[in-house]
């Protein structure tokens, strides 16, 4: 298993932790997000502020954070899903900031509309939290429905991206 790198951030939305492997950012998870690694693993991580990887998604972070318009610029790696999990992944990548789509519309752009069950679960599944973007997708009619790291921080962000009013 390939060794990760952590660093541990503040953020308005509670601590963040970011995990790297050579091949580049392969985790942001809110604390207490489900789906995310436990507090007795992640003590196991190195702590490398230093990692460039960890430093450059740390400054992203904090500055889309701060409310200042952000295309994350950051080497990505995905490959501890699987290869469905991945598709879904790199789909979500592709929904720009304040805009939003369903889980059906994400199921019908892999070409699997029977499937969007299994693409809720494998959004659910998404290691990198708020940088992929599984916080845009809602329900069918546009609702606000389930977010790993708790419905109050999908809010947070969505209208921190000026998709929903204060």
């Amino acid at each position: 298993m390939t060794p990760l790198q952590s660093l541990r951030i503040d953020s308005p939305l509670g601590p963040i932790t970011l995990a790297a492997t050579p091949r580049g950012l392969c985790g942001l998870w809110f604390d207490e997000q489900r789906h995310g690694p436990s507090a007795a693993t992640i003590a196991l991580w190195p702590q490398t502020p230093e990692a460039p990887v960890l430093q450059s998604a740390a400054q992203q972070v904090q500055a889309y954070l701060a409310g200042q318009p952000q295309r994350f610029d950051l080497p990505l790696d995905l490959s501890h899903g699987t290869a469905f999990q991945q598709k879904v992944w790199q789909a979500l990548l592709l929904i720009d900031a304040g805009q939003t789509a369903s889980y059906g519309e994400l199921a019908r752009q892999l070409n699997k509309p029977q499937a969007v069950r299994a693409v809720g679960a494998a959004v659910g599944r998404n290691p990198i939290s708020l940088i992929v973007p599984c916080h845009r997708i809602v329900g069918s009619q546009g609702q606000l429905t389930g977010y790993a790291g708790g419905l109050w921080r999908k809010e947070a962000l969505l209208r921190l991206e000026g998709h929903l009013a204060s």
